[in-house]
């Protein structure tokens, strides 16, 4: 066989499906947070146990301010996917911006007010006159405060003070010295600042509980263009959330490992072992679908939607009010859920973290 023959039989094999390795795709993902915290776990498993890698995709987080920078570089195409929250999606969708939810990740609300445990403040109504930290002003925080202050009859403008607290550590200062009175965050970071030495006592807000958080958005033409990279993406976030709820200890020390800059300098291991623990488990709640009236992974529940754009056009954070249909589509379930919840639990059950 000469040569020529030679190469080219080489060059069909390397044509033949399964002759070369796939391509790993690295997909931009927006986390809608300064700071990459422990509710990143989802991830981190999912890249450990390789299960990206196997449907050809490895994941680079994208640290944004939140969750309406989050919203604009999907709508701009800067980055494919993200996982904001649905405010901004449903103020830019009228736009003609063409984006949807196809996996709700915090199918509970996380956001509302809180105070420091000894505060004298219990309701709205208390907050009239008082200054209310949020991680800025762009911030779901922000949107959702301003909503339940005009929930209660106030003026969010008039008789409540939004101030910019940062996260975290910066936060529980601020509220340590008084210098605010009232926090409107999200779970995680609500751990972050009880982390930080000062204990929190959580606003009841029966009426928000069902409302749907963050989830991931993407344009409709990257679901059509990209569809395997999305239920890949989504895939893993949920078998890791699996993982995640049923080993913390596993999760956090997976964490570390691929996030580095996630474990805490100035604690021994314990102490940092402890605090992460208590931020994921903070966003393990909102993992659970079942509670909100979900049937899988992902489940975007348009009812709880239709319940939440009518709440936000009530309280005026919208002004135009868009079609569930619109909004979400849940096309990829399916696909995304194809994968068996109690072997990964198993599999996180008998884990053994280094």
């Amino acid at each position: 066989m000469n040569l020529r023959c030679t190469g080219a039989i080489a060059t069909v094999l390397l044509l033949l499906p399964g002759a070369a390795r796939a391509e790993i795709e690295t997909l931009r993902v927006g986390w809608c947070a300064r700071t990459i915290s422990s509710a990143a776990a989802p991830y981190a498993i999912a890249t450990k146990m390789g299960w990206f890698e196997k449907s050809g995709i490895k994941v680079d987080l994208v640290p944004l301010p939140g969750s309406g920078d989050c919203t604009k570089l999907v709508a701009t195409g800067e980055i494919p996917f993200s996982v904001p929250s649905a405010e901004p999606v449903l103020v830019i969708r009228p736009q003609g911006v063409d984006i949807k939810f196809f996996y709700t990740a915090y199918a509970v609300n996380i956001y509302g007010f809180a105070v420091p445990e000894g505060s004298p403040l219990k309701t709205v109504a208390d907050l009239k006159g008082k200054k209310i930290g949020v991680i800025g002003m762009a911030s779901t925080g922000a949107i959702v405060a301003r909503a339940l202050v005009t929930d209660a009859g106030m003026d969010p403008v008039k008789d409540v003070s939004i101030v910019v607290a940062g996260e975290g550590g910066q936060t529980a200062a601020l509220l340590s010295t008084n210098q605010i009175d009232a926090l409107s965050q999200f779970d995680t970071q609500y751990a972050l600042v009880e982390n930080a030495g000062v204990k929190l006592r959580y606003f009841e807000h029966p009426e928000i509980i069902r409302f749907p958080s963050n989830g991931f958005v993407a344009l409709a033409e990257t679901l059509i263009n990209k569809r395997k990279q999305a239920v890949a993406l989504a895939k893993g976030y949920a078998m890791g959330s699996a993982f995640a709820m049923a080993n913390p200890e596993a999760a956090i020390r997976i964490l570390w490992e691929v996030y580095p800059q996630t474990k805490a300098t100035g604690k021994d291991e314990g102490s940092a072992l402890r605090d992460d623990i208590s931020t994921l488990n903070a966003r393990a709640k909102s993992w659970n679908f079942e509670k909100v009236g979900g049937k899988r992974w992902g489940d975007n529940v348009t009812e709880n939607y239709a319940a939440y754009i009518d709440w936000l056009l009530k309280n005026a954070v919208i002004k135009q009010k868009v079609a569930v249909s619109d909004l979400v589509t849940n096309d990829l379930l399916d696909e995304i859920n194809a994968f068996d919840t109690a072997a990964v639990t198993a599999e996180a059950k008998a884990y053994k973290a280094k």
